[in-house]
């Protein structure tokens, strides 16, 4: 029996457990690297020790954002090839060689080598499981789905955290390598669970695995593969993939800047908006701190090693816990909503601690007196993580996949997660050197950037929430405006009644038909796409 007779929202639970243990091994592999970097055995056994190797410092921790960049890239052509589930695996494998490498380094040469091959096989997973996630999710699931795979990067995060504090109470090379090497328990559990998973019904429907996507989409709706919901679902995907047949920009097209006589899909905009999402959660500069924070804490504020780990690691769960807020809403208040809210809060964040690090330098009061107005700046280093836990941990993952068409949503959630990595390189790479050159004025550069997502976010990002992703399609189908918050449906929290009615009249119809002459026109469909297919190639 496939899925052992898992069926309906136990399947669904079960492919978020193996999507979530990526996103965890994900978040893991973000903390701990940043208390690894500030442990004496991992510094005097590479010979990183030092001022003077600040910067070959930033870049043994950076390196690893340039191979998840790579491995984003790769995601689109692996992606279509393989599908998700064999991506996934593909992925995993490459990071299990690229952890071993990590945890028996002893030069540097070899650590870089560990990092970028991990970095591969993570922009792979992480360009991967949130499109296999939503494909095999409902529309009232989805997008909560997506910010708990989200919440658990974060309980990686604060379990590196607490695990590279723990181990700091040990000497030699234990206090390094074991939270290295842990990361291997996540890879095990991905093993054991992906093999037996259903494929994405939509990834399928596209390469014409007609019968097989039929019984997962009814297997995924608990319900029978004739069911009237079942094939209104399968029509509407079927229909998507054939405009987008029709209408699509190929690749060297998209170079181009190529878009076809109509617009088409609007195609170009819609990869830019997604990429968008990616871009605007590392500028807004969370990897200042997600790499960095016992460094900021020791450098900017002052604070022992110790208590810097501690502090960390506490701020690590004051983030997990205020990221809950988003499943809950992330429905209720929208994509745009919650995206400009957080924004409006990371710039004030950013804006006090600027300030008051400013203040901490002052030679005209006395050291006590810099020293309580830096160790202030402390809460507003957790308030930060509050703001960006509530939307931006999650949202820019989700809104890739929600916006971008079928034949694009591969490709699509890969260019994201490839912009987020290119700018988490940079972020990672500058952080070190910018601490050490700038001081205080390093930090006005997130407040501008966080500052700039309001207008941007407000003129040109549609709402995706209580959207099913063919409606997605049907609004680009039907809206070729640049400036989105002109039209109300576009912006509206709720799902446009026009679509819901579409839907409906959909499955009424659909019922009063025989399911066996549905399903043959569809597989006669299929059989002409190929045959038309196969007569471009020749």
């Amino acid at each position: 029996m496939p899925y052992f007779g898992l069926k309906g929202g136990w399947l669904t639970v079960w492919v978020t457990v193996a999507c979530a243990t990526d996103m965890t091994l994900f978040g893991y592999d973000q903390g701990v690297f940043g208390g690894v970097i500030v442990t004496d055995d991992f510094l005097n056994t590479l010979n990183l020790g030092g001022p003077q190797n600040t910067s070959l410092l930033g870049t043994v921790t950076a390196i690893y954002d340039v191979g998840c960049f790579f491995g984003a890239c790769a995601a689109f052509w692996l992606g279509e090839k393989l599908g998700r589930k064999k991506t996934v695996l593909v992925g995993t494998t490459i990071m299990t060689i690229g952890a071993i490498l990590q945890i028996s380094a002893y030069s540097v040469a070899q650590m870089i080598a560990g990092r970028v091959i991990a970095g591969i096989g993570n922009g792979i997973n992480t360009a991967t499981a949130p499109v296999w996630q939503s494909e095999t999710s409902t529309v009232k699931w989805r997008g909560k789905l997506v910010v708990i795979e989200l919440i658990l990067n974060i309980a990686g995060f604060s379990l590196s955290n607490w695990m590279t504090y723990g181990f700091s109470y040990t000497n030699g090379p234990i206090s390094w390598r074991f939270p290295l090497a842990f990361q291997l328990v996540f890879m095990i559990i991905l093993f054991s669970t992906v093999p037996w998973l259903p494929e994405s019904p939509r990834w399928l429907i596209a390469h014409g695995y007609e019968d097989e996507a039929f019984q997962i989409l009814a297997d995924l709706e608990n319900k029978d593969v004739d069911h009237p919901f079942v094939l209104t679902q399968h029509k509407e995907v079927m229909y998507a993939v054939e405009y987008e047949r029709k209408n699509g920009v190929g690749w060297m097209d998209l170079l181009r800047g190529r878009t076809g006589t109509q617009g088409g899909t609007c195609t170009i905009r819609r990869l830019l908006l997604g990429a968008g999402t990616q871009a605007m959660q590392q500028l807004a500069g969370i990897n200042v701190t997600s790499y960095y924070l016992p460094t900021v804490l020791i450098s900017s504020v002052g604070l022992t090693n110790k208590l810097a780990r501690l502090l960390a690691a506490c701020n690590s769960v004051s983030y997990l816990l205020f990221s809950l807020i988003a499943i809950p809403n992330v429905e209720r208040w929208g994509r745009r909503r919650l995206m400009m809210y957080a924004a409006a809060g990371q710039c004030f964040c950013y804006l006090i601690i600027t300030i008051l690090l400013r203040f901490s330098v002052d030679p005209s009061i006395t050291v006590q007196s810099q020293r309580q107005i830096a160790s202030a700046s402390i809460a507003f280093f957790f308030l930060y993580y509050v703001c960006f836990g509530i939307d931006f941990q999650g949202v820019p993952w989700l809104y890739p996949v929600e916006i971008n068409s079928l034949a694009m949503r591969t490709k699509g959630a890969a260019i994201g997660t490839a912009t987020n990595w290119a700018f988490n390189f940079m972020v990672v790479e500058i952080t070190p050197i910018g601490i050490q050159s700038l001081g205080w004025r390093f930090y006005i550069i997130w407040i501008i950037f966080n500052f700039s997502f309001l207008p941007i976010i407000y003129l040109f990002y549609p709402e995706t929430a209580d959207r099913t992703l063919e409606d997605i399609d049907r609004l680009y189908r039907e809206n070729h405006n640049l400036f989105i918050f002109r039209d109300k449906e576009a912006v509206a929290p709720k799902r446009p009644a026009a679509y819901v009615e579409i839907e409906e009249s959909e499955v009424r119809r659909n019922s009063s038909i025989d399911p066996r002459m549905l399903r043959r026109a569809v597989g006669k469909m299929t059989s002409n796409d190929a045959k038309f297919e196969e007569r471009e190639k020749v």
